[in-house]
C-alpha cells in the first residue's frame, strides 16, 4: 500500500511540473529560442544528468531485445513527443493545448486494450468523463480556447503528441517491470539524442545564447532538467505499480496547476468552479483506479 501511495504522489508531482511547463515553455519561444533548440537542449541535458547519476549507482545489464524496445519507446515518448509538443505549443495557445491534452486517457485506454489486453470498463469511461468535465470547467473559466485557422497546425501537432505519449506509457509498462526508471531513461534519451540531432543540432548551435536574460535562463533550466529529467523519472517510477490508465487520468491536474499559477500572477481568485472541478478530477482518478468490473463494454 505504501508503494502505491508513493506512485500516486510521483504522478501528481510529474503532472504539477508539466502543468507549469505550458506557461514556462511558452515564455521561451520563439523570442529567445526556437522549438528545435529547446528540444535539443531538453533531451541532451536530461541525458547528461541521468548518465551522471548512473555513474554513481549500480548499473543494470539490458538485454538486446529490450534495447530495441527502448529505442521504439524513445521514438514515441522522447523524439516525436518532444518535437510535436514544442512545435505545437509554439503555434497554438496554452489554453488550446490544455484542452487537447484531455484526450490522453482516451488514447491510453485504446492502446492498453489492444497492446496490454486490459479491459475497457464502464467505470473507467465514467472516470474519464468526470475528469474531462473538471478540466474543461477550469480551462473554460479562464478563457476560451483558440482554434482559429492559424493555430490549426499547432492543435493537430498537440493531438498527435498526446497519442505518442499515451503509446509510450503503454509500451513502457512491461519494461518497467524489469528495469529501474534510471536505466530506462538512460537508454531512451540516448536513442532520442541520436535520432534528434540531425534535425535540431544546427538550430541549437546557432541560437543567440548570450542575449538570453537571467529569468529566461531559469525557465530554460526548468524545461530542460525539471520537466524532462525529474518528471520523466517520476512517471517511470509510478509505472512499476500503477497502470498507464491511472497515470493518464492525472493529466487533468495540469489545468488545475495552470489555474493556480494564473491566480498568483494575474491576481485572480480561486472560485467555486475551481473547487468543483478539483473534486471532479479526483473523482475521475478514483473510478479509473478501481478494479475492473466483470461486465465490459
Amino acid at each position: 500500500m505504501n508503494q502505491i501511495i508513493k506512485s500516486h504522489i510521483a504522478i501528481i508531482g510529474a503532472n504539477t511540473i508539466w502543468g507549469l511547463n505550458y506557461v514556462v515553455a511558452k515564455g521561451i519561444m520563439p523570442d529567445f529560442l526556437l522549438p528545435q533548440a529547446v528540444v535539443f537542449l531538453r533531451i541532451s541535458g536530461t541525458l547528461v544528468l541521468v548518465w551522471m547519476l548512473d555513474f554513481f549507482l549500480p548499473s543494470e545489464k539490458v538485454e538486446k531485445k529490450d534495447l530495441f524496445k527502448m529505442a521504439v519507446c524513445s521514438i514515441f515518448g522522447v523524439v516525436v513527443n518532444q518535437i510535436l509538443f514544442f512545435e505545437g505549443l509554439h503555434r497554438t495557445t496554452p489554453i488550446s493545448a490544455s484542452i487537447i491534452a484531455t484526450s490522453i486517457p482516451i488514447y491510453i485506454l485504446i492502446f492498453s486494450h489492444f497492446i496490454l489486453k486490459e479491459t475497457i470498463t464502464g467505470g473507467k469511461v465514467f472516470g474519464i468523463m468526470l475528469g474531462v468535465t473538471g478540466a474543461l470547467m477550469i480551462i473554460l473559466s479562464a478563457g476560451s480556447g483558440d482554434f482559429r485557422l492559424h493555430t490549426l497546425l499547432g492543435n493537430v501537432m498537440i493531438f498527435t503528441n498526446n497519442a505518442c505519449w499515451a503509446l509510450y506509457l503503454v509500451l513502457l509498462k512491461p519494461l518497467m517491470e524489469k528495469y529501474t526508471p534510471l536505466t530506462i531513461m538512460k537508454w531512451t534519451f540516448l536513442f532520442g539524442l541520436i535520432i534528434i540531432s540531425p534535425f535540431s543540432l544546427r538550430t541549437a548551435v546557432s541560437s543567440s545564447f548570450a542575449q538570453i536574460p537571467l529569468d529566461i535562463w531559469m525557465s530554460v533550466l526548468f524545461v530542460v532538467f525539471i520537466t524532462s529529467g525529474f518528471a520523466y523519472c517520476l512517471v517511470n517510477y509510478s509505472l512499476k505499480t500503477v497502470s498507464p490508465n491511472v497515470n493518464g487520468i492525472y493529466i487533468y491536474l495540469q489545468p488545475l496547476v495552470a489555474s493556480i499559477v494564473a491566480v498568483i500572477f494575474r491576481n485572480d481568485t480561486f472560485t467555486v468552479i475551481d473547487l468543483v472541478a478539483a473534486v471532479l478530477i479526483m473523482s475521475g482518478v478514483y473510478f479509473v483506479s478501481r478494479r475492473p468490473e466483470r461486465k465490459t463494454l
